[in-house]
């Protein structure tokens, strides 16, 4: 009986040993940190302050990889497919894993079983913001503005599927407004048009538009807190303005490939949440409104499953038929 408990345990070691010595080296190189959108827009900006962070908190460099396009469909896919070695990572978030799946039927992965999700980053809300040149300067005088135009007003946002997509659907859906969506590669792209006035209206993150309000170049409307902000205390929330139901961050997080070691995993939930105290990262959080804390991988996972559960039945309410 001992001669065969030892055989079994030796069998043990043999088989678990690479595999834990591998995650015990882990890292010994480059990490790759795949954003499913342009540079510039609100995943990139989350992606980089916690990429610097985790550099230094790991040793090693983590690189950016900017992959958009379908709304982030094709950059989440390649990291469902990746080999699990903890070198290929991704900015993982609402609008990839929970809505991305639900408005885009070329999705064809699972959010929870086709990835290993890893820490919470944080989340900044969505603000509907305007070109100065529409002529208007409230909310009220934007849904007069729309509902007196014989045509669609156009709008743009991060991409199909992103939060401000959905935010602005959902409204236009709540409100009777006719809004027509334009579709950009990331809100760094879609930025760029709403502050030339080639397109005159905005659902995007606050982080992206922010230093452009602050300049005059675009003027908020509606914002998706729950309370007003301190910095500006004149801008209603959506839920004020009589659609509770809109209180939400377009929030972000890191996630792998399914079947990532869990020494692997644990190492960078960790590495994640110690970089939340960190000075540089908090004055990037605040400055963007974005609101944050710590998970560990197991409650990380529970609360995207909890949003999957939540959303999905909202957004297919108002994409149906479309």
């Amino acid at each position: 009986m001992r001669l065969k408990f030892f055989v079994v345990a030796l069998a043990a070691l043999v088989v678990a040993g690479p595999s834990r010595s591998k995650a015990a080296d882990w890292p010994t190189k480059p990490i790759r940190l795949v954003v499913p959108s342009s540079a510039g827009g609100a995943a990139d900006l989350m992606g980089r302050t916690f990429a610097t962070a985790l550099s230094t908190e790991l040793g090693q460099q983590f690189v950016i990889d900017n992959r958009p396009g379908a709304g982030g469909i094709i950059a989440t896919e390649s990291v469902a497919h990746a080999v699990p070695d903890g070198y290929t990572l991704m900015v993982s978030g609402l609008p990839y894993q929970v809505l991305g799946p639900v408005v885009n039927p070329n999705a064809t992965f699972d959010p929870m079983r086709d990835f290993t999700h890893i820490a919470y980053f944080g989340g900044s809300p969505i603000v509907l913001a305007v070109h100065p040149s529409l002529g208007v300067k409230t909310f009220a005088e934007f849904a007069a503005l729309a509902a007196n135009s014989k045509t669609e007003l156009d709008y743009v946002s991060p991409g199909f599927g992103t939060v401000g997509n959905v935010v602005a659907e959902y409204l236009a859906s709540r409100a009777k407004i006719n809004l027509r969506h334009v579709p950009y590669k990331g809100g760094g792209n879609a930025i760029i048009d709403l502050v030339a006035g080639h397109v005159k209206i905005g659902s995007m993150t606050w982080s992206t538009t922010l230093e452009h309000i602050r300049a005059g170049k675009l003027i908020p409307l509606a914002i998706s807190t729950a309370q007003r902000l301190p910095e500006f205390p004149d801008l209603p929330t959506f839920a004020e303005l009589g659609y509770g139901d809109i209180v939400l961050t377009a929030w972000f997080s890191l996630s792998g490939p399914p079947k990532l070691p869990p020494a692997i995993v644990e190492r960078l939930n960790h590495a994640v949440n110690e970089a939340m105290a960190r000075p540089e990262v908090r004055a990037a959080m605040e400055r963007d409104a974005s609101l944050t804390r710590p998970m560990t991988s197991a409650e990380f996972t529970a609360f995207l499953q909890s949003e999957v559960e939540k959303w999905t039945p909202v957004v297919r309410t108002f994409t149906a038929g479309k």
